[in-house]
């Protein structure tokens, strides 16, 4: 058994800022040289964050004998390429959300990691999320009753990189954005119970100028075995990002809060930043958080997919779960594009979800 296991990053942006940072409280973790093909990026990066190695090339930092695990902190669209090329060097992956682009995708990287024994772990950081997790131990330890309604929200003014806007690199709007996470939320809560049916309402109500995708959703899904549960999604919400959940119960209610209650109230004219980067300023009030990161579970999940790694354990979010997660996903896309409820298990050949509501 390794000592630590060797960790390269594949990105330099945002995310990728996010993964470094949390990687620096993982003991078990070393990261090793982080992978950009824009000229300067990633050199830029290793010095920001200590890293000791840097490329441009993909193949050079997978031929790397010390790195374990990579971390896929890329575009959409190139998630299900460099997966492949990463499990056939034989490193376990850590990939952000949403999985891949479509369900055929989503097949190839499951197959092409079982067929090389490592592990796909899926970087969903609300199982992590210090509220979130207490919120599923009220519900798993019954004081809650049985769960009948779940909610979960997250809003706020956009996205911070260009690539998202863009449904041919991205898949989707909103949804594919932030949708994930609600989806991943509420199986993780009903201990990955299978999604029944899924409707939902999709709208570009302000950023019509700059895509096509969806930059309000509402999704209701319900599972088998009765639970319903509803996502809002917004990239139109001013003052900030709002990320809350509910549970109801038979015998109790709870909500979670992640910004308000661990975070300082502020108003300023001149803006406030991202406390990683500064990925888009807020004017006017806002929830300037404390220790924003571990507050969402970043650390904590990374933490967990290196002792995976480590010490050869099932991940609490894999590869399939991200498939059924994007499943859930092109579900929604087709509801509201047919106005109708859609029951799932929901097979499409459409390569991107956004493809099912713009037709």
């Amino acid at each position: 058994m390794k000592d630590t296991i060797g960790v390269g990053l594949i990105g330099s942006r945002f995310i990728s800022t996010i993964h470094a940072e949390a990687l620096q409280s993982v003991p078990d973790a070393r990261v090793v040289a982080v992978m950009s093909p824009t000229p300067g990026n990633a050199k830029q990066f290793a010095g920001r964050f200590h890293i000791p190695n840097h490329c441009t090339a993909l193949e050079h930092l997978l031929a790397r004998d010390d790195i374990d695990m990579v971390v896929i902190g890329a575009p959409n669209f190139l998630h299900c390429d460099i997966t492949l090329e990463a499990a056939r060097a034989g490193k376990h992956i850590v990939i952000e959300k949403p999985l891949c682009m479509n369900l055929a995708e989503a097949d190839r990287m499951i197959t092409a990691c079982q067929a090389a024994r490592v592990k796909l772990m899926y970087a969903e950081e609300l199982c992590f999320t210090p509220k979130y997790a207490r919120l599923k131990s009220l519900l798993d330890e019954g004081a809650l009753g049985k769960p009948v309604l779940l909610k979960q929200s997250e809003k706020h003014d956009g996205p911070h990189a260009d690539h998202f806007w863009d449904v041919e690199r991205s898949g989707g709007g909103v949804t594919m954005d932030m949708g994930c996470h609600a989806i991943a939320f509420f199986r993780w809560l009903t201990g990955n119970t299978p999604i029944k049916s899924v409707y939902a309402q999709m709208s570009t109500s302000v950023h019509g100028a700059r895509t096509k995708g969806d930059d309000n959703a509402i999704l209701i899904l319900e599972f088998a075995n009765g639970v319903l549960a509803v996502a809002e999604e917004s990239w139109t919400k001013l003052g900030g990002m709002d990320d809350r959940a509910e549970i109801h119960g038979s015998e109790g209610v709870a909500y979670a809060d992640v910004l308000q209650g661990n975070s300082i109230q502020t108003y300023s004219t001149a803006g406030v930043g991202h406390a990683v980067e500064k990925a888009g300023i807020t004017r006017g009030w806002s929830f300037t958080m404390y220790e924003e990161i571990w507050n969402y579970g970043f650390p904590q999940e990374l933490a967990h997919f290196v002792d995976c790694v480590k010490h050869d354990k099932q991940p609490l979010v894999t590869g399939e779960d991200g498939r059924a997660v994007l499943e859930a996903i092109f579900a929604a896309y087709e509801s509201a594009g047919t106005g109708r409820k859609v029951m799932l298990p929901f097979e499409t050949d459409a390569d991107k979800p956004y493809k099912l509501w713009r037709r």
